[in-house]
């Protein structure tokens, strides 16, 4: 489901952020209106070769609508409010009209930094700021700091939003007081172990070094968010508080509530909880800067990568320019789809390329373009290069397909209307409304502005790629300032506001019948929005790959690549020109085929569900480039330290052989994947892929007895084989009798990875809920003893967690922390000490336990909030051959939870005593010191072959 969601993510900022500036007519006010008079006749041709233009590739606009009030407070506090009572949830969004343009040369970061320091608690309540989320039900909880802005959000049980605002609102204005030295050390050294993370990445210095060499020095985006090392090594005490004094003040700040509340009641708490903190003077914000002069420069750099990238950028205009639109389309027209331009030539064409990408970063100050190629091992650079120029060229001499610029917007629209259920988070509705007040000064832009998107023309692209070298002129703004005045009275300081811990929940009930060819089908209708979800899950996953690992994730892979009549690229379009979605996806116990589609489409989209399931292709040439960029693709795993113990770890835990053996990233081995022949794909596909071994869960706007009509006409042909069913035994394994320990080397990593694995029995609904609160406690959330150890008290890493994956057989329970490279032993140290205590002298305490309880129980309010969410739900609930009151039933399995049960799942699951570690890093820094911890004998694996 993660995967299907950050698409819809993307997909909705694509759309947005092409939006919507001012209408053309009243962009023509200033400047443009005179000049009308003076080739009437001309222009008037002109204007109807355009509109003419526009109309072709005109697609009708989804009838969307986020109504909103917004509203002014005296101490300049923009508010925006929306009212949606789907869910008893309440999301809220603010962002600070501050980012890293608005620092200085000298003193980088500060943004990034700030934006960690407010989540060490206030004046007023000087915890993690996280706790009294973590045990509220809070969902969607986080901030991000990007060139221009600083933004906070988490959305909440409609009982908890009094407590989500009052602790906003202390941080905005009773935080200085609790900025302490200690407090900035830790946080510095949290951003810093980030940033180390990052550049150890491969790639991982690309973008700072794009940003130094295509803006000129002192240009406000010529640095990287993240600042530089020694920039956060200088900042001073003093620096941090006169940063929060001049920026985080009401007047230089947009709140959003969204959610189940009405405006009277959103208004009066947000005067209640903001009207009394003041404002002073706001510094000028830049809202304009000369777009920089294109440089024509070539750098070559070296890093630990397994291919080369090609990274192509030129400086265009920002957001709310009135190429914004024209050039976010382009980029779909290059990349990022089956179709594109640059996909069709470099990849699947000449095959010079495993990927190709392209996207148009819109800023408030400039625009960039930016394309990457990821070369093909064994090709020449300048071949590729020369290729790639060519196709541009090309690109703005033809012009663009009509036919294509439609079906790239009716695509980007059905992502939009899906994604439109989240009120809170990434690209949901507060996100929007806060996103379009605070770039084009009005909430509902992005929305009313799809209808300019939907109108760019072909020639309007076009035109844009031969515009992109154009400067924009500099225009400097002075405006009177303004006076703010503070309320006398506001919110009572004296202690946080309780939470309601009332939940109240009502979903859908599910409705199950079998289809005339025995699939079972389970329904669970959901009329809000027109469009409806689907998972077709059935057993096979990596568990029946035999002696070719890789081949259930290769015949998911291969599905997209043309079924019945359509080959590759006409299922691609057709997907676009409905709105569709198909996508296929593997898992160790599991494989699954996953569908959405439009209410009013799908009818014709169930026909592409359809010949995905009976009749794929698995045409030869695209297995064959599929292949060869998966094998390009396990070798970029296996140049990042995480991809390579993900894929070392298994067989260890497992043996050799062991359908769980596996890598963990799924992608298979290189040997698996070269052995996978179309004969392996079909059969895999015949065995497996069948009515009596499969369910179909649905959710959506549509009646249990038309869908079984539809699916019965769509599905009729499908038919279950004569043979049998084979099983897939999963043999037991026995945990090692004592730890072991096996080194990967990574010369100059400067950071270790290091996992911990542990073999522990299958999923049961006996204790499950007992494993879940402990599993969260140690290892499991933020706020968890192993996470809290090395990151916030020891400064070590930027995050340690611990997850477990939900199998068949016995599962696999992996603790994974990267490191600085000269913490790697003590924090083994560490994370031993708390497994041990926390099995022996420190157990779960009652206040963690009830943390975790009241968390738990309020996530329930933003738990089903989407389709694709309750989706999920009943998906898994229906695999575990659960009842459907199971769902519903969990706040109150969770609420009953006690110490005893906790610690009795603590012993039967944990033990550190056998856990099995893998550590990637630079063993001539780290060796020595761990075999000096003698925790249990040590292995240097030579690494996969």
């Amino acid at each position: 489901m993660l995967t299907r969601f950050v698409l819809i993510t993307i997909l909705f900022t694509a759309v947005l952020q092409a939006g919507c500036g001012a209408p053309e007519e009243s962009r023509r006010k200033n400047g443009e209106g005179e000049h009308r008079a003076l080739t009437v006749d001309r222009e008037a041709a002109a204007s109807s070769r355009a509109a003419a233009a526009k109309q072709e590739a005109y697609v009708e606009v989804p009838d969307i609508e986020i109504p909103f009030h917004r509203e002014t407070l005296d101490n300049g506090l923009t508010v925006i409010v929306h009212e949606d009572r789907k869910a008893p949830v309440v999301a809220i969004n603010i962002w600070y009209k501050v980012g890293s343009k608005d620092e200085k040369p000298g003193k980088t970061g500060f943004a990034h930094l700030f934006e960690h320091l407010m989540f060490n608690g206030s004046e007023n309540y000087p915890g993690e700021y996280f706790e009294p989320f973590q045990r509220s039900g809070a969902t969607d909880m986080n901030g991000t700091t990007n060139n221009d802005r600083t933004n906070y959000f988490e959305t909440v049980p409609r009982g908890a939003l009094d407590m989500a605002l009052w602790m906003e609102s202390d941080r905005m204005g009773h935080f200085q007081g609790a900025i302490s030295q200690e407090k900035l050390d830790e946080q510095r050294g949290v951003v810093k172990n980030e940033k180390r993370q990052g550049e150890n990445a491969p790639y991982g210095r690309a973008f700072e070094v794009i940003a130094e060499s295509t803006f000129p020095p002192h240009h406000p985006y010529s640095w990287t968010t993240i600042g530089s090392m020694e920039d956060l090594d200088n900042a001073s005490l003093e620096d941090v508080k006169q940063w929060f004094a001049e920026y985080y003040q009401p007047a230089n700040a947009i709140l959003v509530i969204a959610g189940d509340i009405g405006v009277e009641e959103a208004m009066a708490k947000a005067r209640k909880y903001f009207g009394d903190i003041p404002s002073t003077s706001v510094p000028p914000r830049l809202e304009s800067w000369e777009l920089p002069v294109q440089p024509d420069k070539r750098e070559v750099l070296t890093d630990q990568v397994p291919q080369t990238r090609i990274y192509k950028v030129w400086n265009v205009p920002g957001l709310d320019s009135e190429e914004e639109n024209a050039l976010d389309l382009m980029t779909s027209l290059l990349a990022n789809r089956n179709n594109s331009l640059l996909y069709r030539r470099l990849v699947r064409e000449e095959q010079v390329a495993t990927s190709v990408s392209a996207y148009y970063f819109g800023r408030q100050l400039a625009g960039q373009l930016f394309i990457m190629v990821d070369v093909k091992p064994g090709q020449p650079v300048e071949k590729v290069e020369r290729l790639l120029d060519e196709e541009l060229r090309q690109f703005a001499r033809d012009g663009v397909s009509v036919e294509e610029l439609r079906r790239i917007k009716q695509s980007e629209f059905a992502g939009l209307v899906k994604g439109l259920e989240k009120i809170g988070g990434f690209g949901g509705k507060s996100d929007i409304l806060a996103r379009s007040e605070f770039y084009y000064g009005d909430p509902g832009a992005l929305i009313t502005g799809l209808e300019e998107y939907s109108r760019v023309s072909a020639l309007e692209v076009q035109d844009v790629a031969e515009r992109w070298l154009t400067p924009e002129s500099y225009t400097l703004i002075i405006k009177p300032a303004e006076e703010y005045q503070a309320a006398d009275e506001g919110a009572d300081r004296s202690s946080l506001p309780s939470v309601d811990k009332t939940v109240e929940l009502e979903l859908p009930s599910q409705k199950e019948f079998t289809l005339d060819n025995g699939l079972r089908v389970v329904l669970a209708e959901r009329h809000d929005t027109p469009a409806v979800f689907m998972n077709l899950q059935f057993r096979s996953g990596a568990a029946a790959d035999g002696d070719k690992p890789g081949l259930a994730s290769l015949a998911a892979r291969m599905l997209s690549e043309g079924a019945g009549k359509y080959d590759s690229l006409a299922f691609s379009s057709r997907q676009e020109e409905l709105g569709a979605s198909v996508t296929a996806g593997s898992g160790l116990d599991y494989n699954s085929i996953n569908f959405s589609a439009l209410t009013t489409q799908l009818e014709p989209s169930l026909e592409l569900l359809a010949e995905v399931v009976e009749n794929p292709l698995f045409p030869e040439e695209d297995l064959a480039r599929v292949k060869s960029n998966r094998i390009d693709a396990i070798g970029q795993e296996k140049a990042q330290p995480q991809g390579l113990a993900l894929r070392e770890l298994p067989p260890l835990l497992y043996g050799d052989g062991h359908p769980y053996g596996a890598p963990l990233t799924g992608s298979g081995t290189e040997a698996g994947i070269r052995a996978v022949t179309r004969d392996d794909l079909v059969d895999f596909h015949n065995t497996w892929l069948r009515p009596d071994n499969a369910v179909l869960t649905v959710v959506g706007d549509v009646k249990a007895e038309d869908l079984k009509a539809r699916l019965n006409n769509a599905l009729g042909g499908w038919k279950a084989p004569d043979t049998q069913l084979p099983e897939i035994p999963i043999p037991t394994v026995e945990r090692p009798p004592e730890p072991r320990v096996f080194l990967l080397d990574r010369p100059g990593a400067q950071q270790s990875y290091i996992l911990a694995g542990l073999v522990i029995p299958s999923w049961e609904p006996e204790g499950a809920e007992a494993f879940d609160a402990m599993s969260s406690v140690i290892a499991g959330k933020f706020t968890s003893r192993v996470n809290m150890n090395l990151r916030e008290d020891k400064h070590w890493s930027y995050g340690a967690r611990a997850v477990s994956l939900d199998t068949e057989g016995q599962r696999p329970y992996v603790l994974f922390a990267p490191v600085q490279t000269d913490k790697t032993a003590q924090a083994v140290t560490e994370l031993l000490k708390e497994y041990t205590q926390f099995l022996g002298d420190k157990p779960v305490t009652e206040e963690e336990l009830a943390d975790y309880r009241d968390d738990e129980v309020l996530k329930q309010s933003a738990r089903f909030q989407t389709k694709e969410q309750l989706l999920s739900s009943i998906a898994w609930q229906v695999e575990k051959g659960l009842p459907p009151e199971y769902i519903a039933e969990y706040p109150q399995r969770v609420s009953a939870l006690t110490r005893e049960d906790v610690k009795l799942a603590a012993d039967k699951f944990l033990d550190p005593g056998q856990f099995t570690w893998v550590i990637v890093g630079d063993l001539d820094k780290i060796r020595e010191d761990i075999e000096a911890l003698d925790i249990g004998p040590v292995t240097v694996l030579p690494g996969e072959s």
